[in-house]
């Protein structure tokens, strides 16, 4: 039987959401009833950049020495390791560079806000959140748009660990990172088109996370809003999984079997770390699926 425990605060929702919007990146589907997960389904460049994130967490908490080129090290060991995931072309020559802290190349892709979401759930102030933010954005997307909209997926990320509602969430989104989210997800899906920006990208993912109704909810309509799915569908998975704060045993299983095992054993420490004072574990809980 399934510990009944909810997951909270974590990552695995962002990894979620990439696998489940996998299929649908250059298919894209503008309804919310398919399938979650399927034989196609797979993780891509958006769960191996936030494993490289969590990993970072880890090895500064247990350093305690933390920096940027530390992370740009991490990262692109990580890519190495999985070098056909689809990688924007910009993101392929830094990791490809000779050079062990290749310089920044001024980007607003949405792969600033797409790996952040270990930032927002690990750390205990604005503060931290906002600098950690920084160091993990600016080794690549140190365009004003692309450290903005990381940012603001891990302040939110962060604001919802700690029960803020809907619509201060949304109050936040609009009036201190000047999102503009009056259209609705109905809206977006008409005439969305593939954009890997930050400034399109990100409020399209929160708008998904405030019309849902739940975790699942979420999932499905930031894939139904076309465009860059499994990013967009990441996004919001891990807002709407600190907001939720609870995922299905079922979802997070199907998850888990689509990972390959040095990157499970990340998420397991992740979890493992974030729980060191909690005799019920991570381990404990995947255990029983």
């Amino acid at each position: 039987m399934l510990n009944q425990r909810k997951i909270d605060n974590k990552m695995i929702g962002a990894i979620i959401g990439d696998i489940v919007g996998s299929r649908f990146e250059f298919n894209n589907y503008r309804e919310t009833d398919f399938e979650l997960f399927t034989p196609e389904s797979t993780f891509t460049d958006d769960t191996v950049c936030t494993t490289a994130v969590a990993e970072w967490i880890i090895q500064s908490s247990q350093k305690g020495v933390t920096s940027g080129e530390r992370f740009a090290g991490i990262l692109k060991d990580w890519c190495l390791r999985y070098p056909n995931e689809s990688y924007g072309a910009q993101f392929s020559r830094w990791i490809a560079s000779p050079e062990p802290f290749p310089k920044p190349y001024n980007s607003f892709g949405n792969g600033a806000a797409m790996r952040i979401s270990p930032v927002g759930c690990y750390f205990s102030s604005l503060d931290s959140v906002y600098t950690a933010s920084d160091m993990v954005t600016g080794v690549t997307h140190n365009h004003p748009e692309g450290m903005k909209g990381a940012r603001a997926v891990a302040e939110l990320m962060f604001l919802a660990r700690r029960g803020a509602t809907k619509k201060e969430l949304k109050h936040l989104a609009e009036e201190k990172y000047k999102y503009d989210l009056s259209a609705s997800c109905d809206e977006i899906r008409v005439t969305n088109e593939f954009d890997e920006t930050c400034q399109v990208t990100v409020p399209q993912a929160i708008t998904a996370f405030l019309e849902s109704d739940d975790f699942e909810s979420a999932i499905r309509l930031a894939v139904s809003v076309g465009g860059d799915s499994d990013t967009i569908a990441a996004i919001t998975g891990g807002i709407a999984e600190t907001f939720y704060k609870d995922i299905s045993h079922e979802l997070i299983g199907a998850a888990m079997a689509r990972l390959p095992e040095d990157i499970r054993s990340v998420i397991y420490e992740f979890y493992e770390f974030l729980y060191l004072n909690d005799p019920i574990t991570f381990g404990d809980i995947f255990n029983n699926l």
